[in-house]
């Protein structure tokens, strides 16, 4: 049995991110996300998304419309032999929510709740995880949560900003952690 995974953050990381995507045919999967996690699940982890989702709280989408995304999302992964383990998603936000979803909640990245249910609910050990995100918050999110390796998937070169990032590794494109991992 397994006890390390990858964490995915979706939107920038598995998908492009086009801005609270929550219909097929908006939802573009990133350059290389299928051979990265096939290569993943060859080396024994475990597959995680963990994703803020406040389209849902500030009313651009229903949680019945992230759900059905995230089945055909979840059969496209399945199709590819990298299936998903575990689902996560946050559809809270603490000031650009509509009630119920307008409070500050310790599932919604940078607090680790999603990702510290994830680790009690398949029995993981944290320092054999990596967390892969494409915002600060995924990182202070992995940090809090003691997972072992945290990546900044830059795919848009925003660490040239001169924000220094707290990730372990900055990774361009997902074919460059196939080597990492």
């Amino acid at each position: 049995m397994s006890n390390k995974a990858v964490f995915l953050d979706r939107d920038g990381v598995i998908n492009i991110d086009h801005g609270y995507v929550h219909k097929i045919e908006e939802f573009d999967f990133m350059p290389g996300i299928f051979e990265f996690c096939q290569h993943a699940k060859r080396l024994g982890y475990k597959l995680i998304i963990a994703t803020n989702q406040s389209g849902i709280g500030r009313g651009y989408y229903s949680e019945n419309d992230f759900l059905k995304l995230a089945d055909w999302m979840k059969a496209q992964f399945a199709e590819n032999q990298c299936e998903i383990d575990g689902l996560y998603y946050s559809p809270y936000h603490p000031e650009k929510a509509q009630p119920p979803y307008l409070k500050k909640s310790d599932c919604r990245k940078p607090a680790p709740g999603m990702l510290l249910q994830a680790i009690k609910d398949f029995d993981l050990k944290p320092s054999d995880c990596i967390m892969i995100g494409d915002n600060e918050t995924d990182i202070q999110a992995s940090k809090a949560a003691g997972i072992g390796r945290s990546v900044l998937l830059d795919t848009v070169n925003k660490s040239n900003s001169g924000t220094e990032s707290e990730a372990d590794e900055v990774w361009q494109a997902l074919s460059e952690g196939q080597a990492k991992i």
